[in-house]
């Protein structure tokens, strides 16, 4: 990790400082949509931040759920975060290498087999061909997809896709991993083989960012919740604290949620 601001102990694994985050909504699509409108006087567009002024600070090691109502900012963060994006204004320091799944499909060539996407996408997280070929029954074997796997990713549907981006993550050795609603797909013998393979990658001592709407499972996931609004940091605290904050009253009581591992099935990538 490198800072022109100022040092961090080594035991800082993620850094935010004052970020920001600026998309711009376009109201016309054509040159003569565009043209008429401004001679009427009419707004083009309009600017919002998807990520406005955060700031918070990650130890190696945490377990952090990022919640939010849909649109609140939560993938945007991740993706400032993971480094695909960066933010219009402040910094984002990250220690080690990070790996997870931020997007269904994200890295893979729609045209090549899954076979051939396993090498490219695990490439892109710094894999050697030969670590790859190494990991590579156990990256099948994760996504257990069968024969699909010589068929072109672009066939595949949602579930299929989740299911080959995570399993080619979760092999690759990480400080930082990041998973976005990767539980929202796929079916609950899938989504729970997740869940466990999730819990040995928090408790290795890597750092955990788990983006999620199931109450129960951040609680069981997580030892700190982040809740953005409107891209806003609005609570950083305590998890039953962010998740009554959140207003879901039956989930934020913990007697309901621990009432047992049936909930926990019915909530495992449902929506708020």
């Amino acid at each position: 990790m490198s800072s022109t601001a100022k040092d961090y102990p080594a035991s800082t694994s993620i850094v935010v400082e004052d970020v920001s985050k600026t998309f711009s909504l376009r109201f016309h699509r054509t040159f003569k949509q565009v043209t008429v409108a401004k001679l009427r006087g009419q707004r083009t567009r309009e600017d919002f931040n998807a990520v406005d002024h955060v700031s918070f600070t990650v130890e190696q090691g945490e377990s952090i759920g990022l919640m939010g109502l849909n649109g609140s900012g939560k993938s945007t963060l991740l993706k400032l975060v993971n480094g695909t994006m960066r933010p219009d204004t402040g910094q984002v320091l990250t220690r080690g290498r990070i790996a997870g799944l931020i997007a269904t499909g994200a890295g893979f060539h729609p045209q090549l087999s899954g076979r051939d996407n396993i090498y490219l996408n695990a490439a892109v997280f710094g894999l050697t061909e030969q670590e790859t070929k190494d990991r590579f029954d156990d990256i099948a074997g994760f996504a257990d997809i069968g024969k699909h796997l010589d068929s072109p990713v672009g066939n595949y549907s949602s579930g299929m896709g989740s299911r080959l981006g995570f399993a080619i993550a979760i092999n690759v050795d990480c400080d930082i991993f990041l998973a976005d609603e990767v539980l929202a797909v796929g079916d609950r013998p899938f989504k729970r083989k997740c869940m466990e393979k999730m819990e040995e990658i928090r408790d290795s001592g890597r750092t955990l960012f788990y983006v999620s709407h199931a109450a129960a499972s951040v609680r069981k996931m997580c030892d700190r919740v982040l809740v953005l609004d409107e891209g806003r940091l609005v609570f950083d605290g305590d998890v039953d604290e962010g998740l009554a904050f959140l207003n879901d009253e039956d989930d934020a009581d913990p007697r309901k949620v621990r009432a047992g591992e049936e909930e926990l099935d019915e909530e495992l990538g449902a929506d708020v």
